[in-house]
Order: C-alpha cells, then structure tokens, then sequence
C-alpha cells in the first residue's frame, strides 16, 4: 500500500473518537468534485509517506489517539490493505474504512476478519446518475457498489453512508430514489461541497441550505438517521 499523507489528530473523520488518518493514492473513480486530485490523477507525483513513520507516530501517541482511519484515493484497491489493518488492531486502535464500495470482496473480508470496526462508505448519487457523478461509465463498477451497500444494509458491522452534495451534479429526483437504494440504512449523511482549486473539475457550486434541507425531507421518508455534515 502506498501512504501520502497522514492527518495526525483529525476530531471530524470518525464521530466521537481522536482519529489519526491516512491517505493513500489512487482511485478507480473521477468524481469531478474530488478535492483529492492529485491522489487520484497524479497519485506517483506525490512523496510517499514511509510507513515507519507511520507506526513510530502511532506508537508514541498510543494513549492519545482513539483509532486510525484509511481512506484515499480508494484503499480497497490495494491487496495488502488487510495487513496494515490487522497491525493497527494490533496495536489496540479502533479501526475505519473509507471506501467508495467498488471492492465487495475486499470488503467482506476485512468485516469477517475483524479488521475494521467501522466503515463510510460513498454513495455518490442516485444509481441513475452514478456514472457522471463517479466520471466513468462502468456497469461492473455499478454493480460491485450495489454489492457492498447490500453487503452493509445486512448489518456485518457498523456503518454510515454519506454523499457529498453538489449543485450541478444532484436533485430531488436523485434523493428519491436514493432513499429506496438505502432503505434501512443506520445512518446516512448528506456532506457540504466545498470548491477548492484542488478539485478535479473547476466551476461546481455547493447545494443550498434551504435545498440540503429539502433533500433531507424527501430522505426521511424512507429513513430514520439521516443529517447533514458540514453546513
């Protein structure tokens, strides 16, 4: 796995718990509103992250920091994410997955195993409108996120579904349908756009409150748990 980056104290990334986070490089998605784009386009350019000192930070803040956190790019890409997994449990860390589900297998393991605790997993739009939203049209990418949402609405571990919500890319008729997609679910999220020069499309525009609000209504008809984030 390759590491390019590491949040050393992030309060925002796992609710109620000091998390320490780590990005890896590379993803098998385009989302245009990805504030991630040099992981995700030009992952090689970027200095990689030893992992010792990874495991030393950990090491000494062992009675500081709650859990470690993995996200991307999309760690599910990379075939020894498990062991990196199974040496911060080892450690005694609670353990979280960001993923944007296109590795059920991968997944499905890691829960069985015990090696994470906790998963968020993107759902980047209504399946209708996922290729726009995700930048590629992929049917077998579709179908492997609708395996790992299935896999998660079952319950295996503890879970959140989150979208972030652009102007341009999301509308009432995309919610409803989500809401079906999601029924059952625990908790879902509806995330803030934030535009940055860091995206990989230039000139998207964050979804207002009053229409975050609107969402949130046609979503809890079908949903107990769901919130924003970020507004």
């Amino acid at each position: 796995m390759k590491i390019y980056g590491m949040e050393k104290l992030s309060l925002v990334d796992f609710d109620g718990k000091i998390t320490c986070t780590i990005f890896t490089g590379g993803c098998n998605f385009a989302c245009p509103f990805c504030h991630n784009s040099s992981l995700v386009l030009n992952a090689s350019l970027n200095q990689e992250l030893p992992f010792s000192e990874v495991v030393d930070y950990l090491t000494l803040r062992r009675k500081m920091v709650d859990a470690v956190c993995i996200t991307g790019g999309e760690p599910t890409l990379y075939n020894d994410l498990k062991d990196y997994f199974k040496l911060f449990k080892d450690m005694g860390f609670i353990t979280k997955l960001d993923t944007n589900g296109t590795n059920p297998k991968m997944l499905k393991e890691l829960v069985e195993e015990g090696l994470v605790d906790y998963v968020a997993m993107d759902v980047k739009n209504s399946y209708t409108n996922y290729a726009k939203t995700i930048g590629k049209d992929d049917p077998k990418l579709l179908d492997k996120v609708k395996e790992s949402i299935n896999y998660l609405l079952e319950g295996h571990v503890d879970y959140e579904f989150r979208t972030t919500i652009v102007n341009e890319l999301h509308q009432e008729a995309d919610f409803i349908e989500i809401a079906k997609m999601l029924k059952g679910a625990r908790r879902y999220y509806l995330q803030k756009f934030k535009d940055s020069k860091y995206c990989i499309e230039q000139g998207l525009h964050e979804v207002k409150l009053e229409d975050a609000n609107k969402y949130l209504e046609i979503l809890r008809k079908d949903l107990n748990d769901v919130n924003l984030r970020g507004y």
